[in-house]
């Protein structure tokens, strides 16, 4: 039986802000840090075997403080764009109050909460399931059922689409579910 770890990166700048951020490259805020000490605090005690992450530096800050909190065990951290965050095209860097004044809220809800619409320009939920899922089910689940423990830090979104194939949820039922910044969630993974 292994451990899944995922965990969403700490705060970042444009979160902190109510900013699409999407493929943009945002650093986390100082309580995007304390987030992230505290879930290195939470998986202190739990043997990691091997890390992913995204390519995006707010996903791989969060996840040299986890590690660093955890003592810096001596693993394979891999980075893959398979990872990021949904892309939210032409609405990355607008604000979300203004972008919904601009559009209307139902817009900006659908947007960012249906499943297969995307916004201008960018992926919607189901885009990017399509690009998570065929990655763990190739790299990841092999060392899962290998028996090792793995971490993965990530995004909203990508996490998202991860959580909905685990738990066999439907759109609905994934849209529903709202994954905190720097909090582990843990899932027993057998063979």
């Amino acid at each position: 039986m292994a451990k899944l770890f995922l965990v969403r990166h700490g705060q970042s700048q444009w979160n902190l802000e109510n900013r699409f951020t999407g493929w943009q490259d945002i650093d986390i805020t100082e309580l995007g840090q304390q987030e992230a000490r505290k879930a290195g605090v939470a998986l202190a005690h739990e043997p990691i075997d091997i890390a992913y992450t995204s390519t995006l530096m707010r996903a791989q800050h969060t996840l040299k403080i986890i590690l660093d909190e955890m003592g810096n065990p001596p693993i394979p951290i891999v980075i893959d764009a398979a990872l990021n965050e949904r892309g939210y095209g032409k609405l990355e860097g607008l604000n979300k109050d203004e972008t919904a004044e601009k559009y209307g809220a139902e817009q900006v809800h659908i947007w960012r909460r249906s499943f297969d619409v995307p916004p201008p320009g960018g992926e919607s939920l189901k885009n990017t399931y399509e690009r998570v899922i065929p990655y763990y089910e190739h790299v990841i689940a092999p060392q899962l059922k290998v028996g090792k423990n793995v971490l993965i830090v990530a995004h909203g979104n990508s996490l998202r689409a991860l959580i909905m194939y685990l738990e066999h949820l439907s759109p609905e039922q994934i849209l529903e579910r709202e994954i905190a910044t720097g909090q582990p969630i843990t899932y027993q993974i057998d063979g």
